[in-house]
């Protein structure tokens, strides 16, 4: 499928963008009640129709538990306790 991407001016208008689309359409209901569950969240935004690829929810899992995002993560926790010293 085709379609074509909106341009922003930022990544604050893009985030507010798609938080309004989450919140206004009620196929992506089930998906923000998924909590916490990222991967349990791909599946459901899937699943509402979010994503024309098919292993859209199993490439969102596969980088939620690849190392490479671990260390990103422990690297953003270890910069934000050095500078609350």
């Amino acid at each position: 499928q085709t379609a074509r991407f909106r341009p922003y001016d930022n990544i604050a208008e893009a985030f507010g963008d798609y938080a309004r689309l989450l919140k206004s359409d009620p196929r992506y209901r089930a998906a923000l009640s998924a909590g916490t569950d990222f991967a349990e969240f791909a599946k459901r935004l899937q699943a509402g129709g979010y994503a024309t690829d098919p292993e859209y929810a199993g490439k969102i899992g596969a980088i939620l538990q690849s190392p490479a995002l671990r260390n990103v993560l422990n690297g953003t926790a270890a910069l934000a306790a050095a500078v609350k010293l």
